[in-house]
Order: structure tokens, then C-alpha cells, then sequence
């Protein structure tokens, strides 16, 4: 049982090591010559203009939540669509219950006007 430890601890060892050592030759080899051009901010080549702060409206927000839901209820969905036959007529009732649930969120969310761009 120790002996398998050993080997554990040894690959781990070695995996901290070769680390370090990736660290230790990536500072050696790497040549820096920070210039005042070279340390000035830019995006995509072009020089900044203004103070970099945006809002952004909250629906954007949202659109991005309801999509998580949605991906998140396809992620479900499709393999278990896949087994369908094997898994029985109780998983077809908790899956139409998920699909309640998500439906009820999108019948709120379209309600409450969210799903609109005006």
C-alpha cells in the first residue's frame, strides 16, 4: 500500500519540479525592455480614447441569463432524449416538470416585456 504512494508522491514531485522548471526557463529565456510606448494601455492597436467606464443596460444582462437557462435546459434535454426508451416513463414526467419550470420562466420573462429590444 505505501509503495503506491510512493509513486504518487514521486509523480507529483515530479510534477511540481518540471513546474518550477518551465517557470525557471520561461524568466530566463524571456527578454524584457519595458518602453514607456510599450507599457501604455491599448485595445486592438488603437490608442484609448475617453475613461474606459460603460453602463450597460440591464436587459443585456438578462438576455444573457435567459440564454444560459435555455443552453442549460438543452443540455439536459438532448441526452436525455437519447435514452428516453431506457430510462422509463418517470423520467418522461420529471422532464416535463423541468420543461414546466422553464416555461413558466420564459411565460414571466415575456410577460414583464424582457424579451423585447424597445
Amino acid at each position: 500500500m505505501s509503495e503506491t504512494y510512493g509513486v504518487v508522491a514521486a509523480i507529483v514531485v515530479l510534477g511540481v519540479l518540471g513546474l518550477i522548471g518551465a517557470f525557471a526557463l520561461n524568466r530566463a529565456l524571456t527578454i524584457t525592455n519595458p518602453t514607456a510606448d510599450k507599457l501604455k494601455t491599448y485595445e486592438s492597436g488603437v490608442d484609448p480614447v475617453g475613461e474606459g467606464w460603460a453602463q450597460l443596460h440591464i436587459r443585456y444582462y438578462l438576455y444573457a441569463y435567459l440564454y444560459v437557462i435555455f443552453a442549460v435546459d438543452a443540455v439536459y434535454l438532448f441526452p436525455w432524449a437519447t435514452v428516453f426508451a431506457a430510462v422509463g416513463v418517470a423520467s418522461l414526467i420529471e422532464m416535463f416538470v423541468f420543461l414546466a419550470f422553464v416555461t413558466i420562466g420564459l411565460l414571466y420573462a415575456w410577460r414583464k416585456n424582457v424579451l423585447s429590444w424597445t
